[in-house]
Order: C-alpha cells, then structure tokens, then sequence
C-alpha cells in the first residue's frame, strides 16, 4: 500500500513522537534507524507510509514493539501508567531523516 492509497488524515495521527534517548541514538548512528512512539493501533504499514509522508524518505522496513505501562505509587494506591508502542524504522540506504528542517 502506498500513502496516497491510505487516509492523510489518520496517517498524521499515528506517529506521536520520536523516542529520543541514548539507545536510540545508537541505534540510529549504527543502523541507520530511527524510533518513534506511535499509536497504539498502527500497523506496520501504516507507519511505514506515515513515516514516507511526512519526512519524504524512503523506508526499508519497520519492526514494532510494545512497551508494558510500568507499575507507580501515588501515596498509598498503586496506579499504573498506560502501554505504548514504540516503531523503530529502518530508512533506506542514504536516507536521512532530520528533526530540525523546519527551522
């Protein structure tokens, strides 16, 4: 499936953020890979052309991983923050994604 076969509107929604951390700086030096923290419900494919619309790279392939909500202690009661999906995605060779274009 390509982007332009897939709703805009729901491809602007599924990546949320990039996960910006010492792993994934590795990761992205090493691999050429970049992670990002995505909806819940995204798919592969639907990452994969979200990634294409909005950064206009070219991607080879998208590994997906589900992160478990850790376990917190508000006072007395035990709360627990919600599981996340986090995307790394593998850009084709040469590619290049930068976080700072717009400025």
């Amino acid at each position: 499936m390509s982007a332009v076969k897939m709703n805009e509107e729901r491809l602007m929604q599924v990546i949320l953020a990039p996960v910006i951390s010492e792993k994934a700086t590795m990761i992205a030096d090493k691999n050429e890979q970049v992670a990002f923290r995505v909806a819940t419900d995204a798919t592969k494919p639907e990452i994969k052309a979200a990634v294409e619309l909005l950064f206009k790279v070219q991607v080879a392939d998208v590994k997906v991983a589900n992160i478990k909500g850790k376990s917190k202690r508000f006072g007395r009661t035990m709360g627990r923050r919600d599981n996340w999906k986090k995307a790394y995605v593998c850009l084709m060779p040469g590619q290049e994604l930068n976080f700072m274009a717009g400025e």
